[in-house]
C-alpha cells in the first residue's frame, strides 16, 4: 500500500526482478527507507531458494543467498517473499540479527540451521519471528516436495507438517510449521518463538502472494542493530 508501483505490482513492490518498472521500484525502495528511518541500504539478496547465508553489508551491492546477518550497527538485514516464509531472528543480548528467505527448498536445503551457524550464538539465546506467508489451508504440494524432508533434520516433527489433500499424491504445506519444528529441533525454544499466523493468499489487501497471483510484486522482512 502506498507505493509507486501500477497493474499486478501495485503498489509498494520492492521486487527488482519481477518485471515492474526500474523506477517505480527505486521511489518504493527510497520510502521504505524515509518509513522506517533506515541507518543505511539494506542488504538485499539475490534469493536462489538454497542454504547459503551472507554476511550483510552496507555497500548497496546485491549478494547471492538466501539468509543475511550481521553483528554490526545499523547494517540492515532484509529478505523478500511473496508466499515463502520470512524468518527474522536475534540473541536476547541484542548483539548479533538475521533475516531468513524460507522457501520449501531452502527449508529443505538446511537455510535454517546455516542461519544459526552463521550467527554463532548459543540457541538457547535466540528469539525467532515467523513473518507472512502462504498458510496450510492454502499451500497445495506434490509429493516431491514431502519427499525432501525425509531424512532432515527433525524428520518425524516435520511429516507433521503435511496433511492428504483430496487429490492422491498431494499434501497441505505447513511452511511455518516446518520452520519452527527445525528452529526448536536445533535448540531454540519453542516459547521464542514468535508469528506464523498471517497468510499472504488469504490477505490480499496487505500481501503479494505469487500463488494467488502470478504475477505480483514482492514484500519484504528487514531487521537491523540500533546500536
Amino acid at each position: 500500500m502506498g507505493g509507486a508501483s501500477h497493474g499486478p505490482w501495485a503498489a509498494f513492490n520492492l521486487g527488482e526482478r519481477v518485471g515492474d518498472d526500474p523506477v517505480a521500484v527505486r521511489a518504493n525502495h527510497r520510502q521504505l527507507a524515509d518509513l522506517l528511518a533506515l541507518p543505511g541500504p539494506p542488504q538485499w539478496l539475490l534469493q536462489v531458494h538454497g542454504a547459503d547465508a551472507v554476511a550483510a553489508a552496507s555497500d548497496g551491492l546485491i549478494r547471492t543467498g538466501d539468509s543475511t546477518w550481521t553483528r554490526g550497527a545499523g547494517v540492515v538485514c532484509a529478505v523478500q517473499s511473496a508466499d515463502c516464509l520470512p524468518v527474522l531472528l536475534c540473541d536476547r543480548a541484542g548483539s548479533v540479527v538475521a533475516a531468513v528467505h524460507g522457501g520449501w527448498r531452502g527449508l529443505a536445503a538446511g537455510v535454517v540451521a546455516q542461519a544459526l551457524a552463521a550467527l554463532a550464538a548459543p540457541a538457547d539465546t535466540l528469539l525467532a519471528w515467523l513473518g507472512p506467508a502462504i498458510c496450510a489451508a492454502c499451500y497445495e504440494v506434490g509429493d516431491e516436495v514431502r519427499a525432501a524432508f525425509v531424512g532432515c533434520l527433525a524428520a518425524d516433527a516435520l511429516a507433521t507438517c503435511f496433511t492428504p489433500s483430496n487429490r492422491v499424491g498431494h499434501w497441505y504445506c505447513d511452511l511455518p510449521g516446518l520452520a519452527r519444528a527445525q528452529l526448536v529441533a536445533l535448540g531454540v525454544p519453542r516459547t521464542a518463538i514468535h508469528g506464523g499466523n498471517l497468510c499472504t493468499f488469504e490477505d490480499a489487501a496487505r500481501f503479494y502472494s505469487y500463488r494467488r497471483d502470478g504475477i505480483t510484486g514482492r514484500q519484504a522482512a528487514l531487521i537491523w542493530r540500533e546500536g
